[in-house]
């Protein structure tokens, strides 16, 4: 018997667009001086909000660059290594410089290896630029969900908040298992911009490897033990 809301595997916010980016407020080149685009990004991890039909259809490298008028080439290419990928580290400075944290504390690199290993499919501890240009969609819709709680920009909610947060992303649990987020995620009694991010990764990785075990979707898989390690170290 499937579990309540089995089916909300974190998806979008109520009100927010199905999919798409803007096409505008990237440069083509360089670094840009303020935050990303922000507007029509998805949340959570079903289908249609920011997950990939399946497994493989982001290639971990450059392959055949994409059309020249993607507003997210030019930046990732500024910030790639020559391997054509952006590992952990560059992706903190991405976000670091770009200001997409805005007020808010940047992130630190164990959040940004958390963030790739979101989206690592091929296993390479770094990210080619599909999954690159995922992540942005994904952390701008975490971004706007965040700042709906918290209205007097002090960087941090509240538990309770962070309660309707994971709820208003479409993932359904348990009290227990809230209160267990809420404990691990929380400084103070308060949850902090970059411990939030952490946890809405978090979610949507264990969700969607959870998602592709559940093949008939019955809210129930069996795991042998490797494979229960693989899971969860990996993230």
């Amino acid at each position: 018997m499937a579990y309540p809301g089995y089916g909300g595997y974190g998806g979008q916010m109520p009100g927010m667009p199905a999919q798409g980016m803007p096409h505008h407020g990237m440069p083509h080149h360089g670094m840009p001086h303020q935050g990303m685009p922000h507007q029509g990004m998805p949340m959570g991890g079903a289908p249609g909000a920011g997950y990939p039909p399946q497994p493989g259809a982001y290639p971990g490298s450059f392959g055949a660059p994409p059309p020249a008028q993607d507003p997210m080439w030019g930046y990732f290419t500024a910030i790639a290594g020559q391997d054509g990928e952006v590992d952990a580290e560059e992706l903190q400075r991405c976000l670091t410089q770009s200001g997409f944290s805005g007020t808010y504390t940047p992130f630190s690199l164990e959040t940004c290896r958390i963030m790739i290993a979101m989206l690592d499919r091929d296993m390479t501890g770094k990210m080619g630029f599909n999954e690159f240009k995922e992540l942005f969609m994904a952390l701008n819709g975490w971004k706007q969900n965040f700042m709906t709680y918290d209205q007097d920009r002090s960087g941090t909610v509240e538990p309770h908040e962070m309660q309707q947060a994971i709820g208003a992303m479409g993932y359904r649990v348990s009290p227990q298992a809230l209160n267990a987020i809420v404990k691990r995620y929380s400084k103070g009694g308060r949850i902090f911009f970059d411990d939030y991010v952490a946890c809405c990764v978090k979610l949507r990785a264990l969700t969607d490897s959870f998602k592709r075990r559940d093949t008939v979707q019955q809210g129930s898989i069996m795991l042998q033990y490797d494979d229960f390690i693989l899971c969860t170290m990996a993230i």
